[in-house]
């Protein structure tokens, strides 16, 4: 691939004070191991025991993050269970995702060496993140986690706080900051927090969806972030 300054990929990154990456997509693929559903199913039927129509709306989708929203939605303690089973089962997953998404690691060492700030922003919690950067040994490269607000569900992207709590953390304007996001809830964040958005299309329908959410840069491939911050 042949990139010059022109690039609009090399141009929003080098825009960029700090490089935001969502974590489920553009670093690992968390449930490749222990599939989605099989969590999902795990946390409903925990839901169902003791809420019998919160866990009736649960069992009609196979994603974990819903099935919490669900059961906040449906009692605070309750959420919170959810929330510690559907924690430890992230946990579990990472252990056994395999290697991080290629060209992640090349991305992230590529931020740093640029001399960018690096944070994860992840619907994730922060201990799964931390779990996998350290089985990898990539947690030098990245200087702050923010995970899933713990309680807090509605706090999850699409709401720009976790790119807010990066951008404060690290003593930098949100504005200042590029989020790496894979799915329609990163852009619209970033959108709300007034950052620049770079749509991972991992997917092939994807790179349609992120242009007409009007993300800054579609990319297809981790390897390309990469390329961008060296060519700088």
């Amino acid at each position: 691939m042949t990139l010059t300054h022109a690039d609009p990929l090399i141009e929003t990154l080098a825009n960029a004070r700090v490089v935001l990456f969502d974590f489920d997509g553009p670093v690992c693929d968390v449930f490749a191991g222990l599939p989605a559903p099989e969590v999902a199913g795990e946390l409903t039927a925990l839901l169902s025991a003791q809420d019998e129509a919160a866990g009736a709306k649960a069992a009609q989708t196979n994603d974990p993050i819903e099935v919490l929203r669900i059961a906040h939605e449906a009692d605070t303690e309750l959420g919170q269970r959810i929330e510690q089973a559907l924690t430890a089962a992230e946990v579990r997953a990472v252990a056994v995702a395999g290697q991080p998404i290629p060209g992640a690691t090349e991305a992230l060492q590529a931020a740093r060496a640029a001399g960018r700030g690096v944070a994860v922003v992840s619907n994730n919690s922060a201990e799964c993140v931390r779990a996998f950067l350290e089985l990898h040994s990539l947690e030098e490269y990245v200087t702050e986690i923010v995970g899933r607000p713990s309680e807090q569900p509605h706090l999850m992207k699409p709401n720009p706080f976790p790119l807010i709590t990066a951008a404060e953390r690290m003593h930098i304007d949100v504005t200042s900051c590029t989020l790496i996001g894979d799915s329609l809830t990163d852009i619209q964040a970033a959108h709300a927090a007034g950052a620049t958005v770079i749509g991972y299309a991992n997917k092939p329908h994807k790179a349609d969806l992120f242009s007409e959410a009007q993300a800054d840069v579609v990319t297809e491939h981790m390897q390309d972030i990469a390329d961008a911050l060296a060519a700088e």
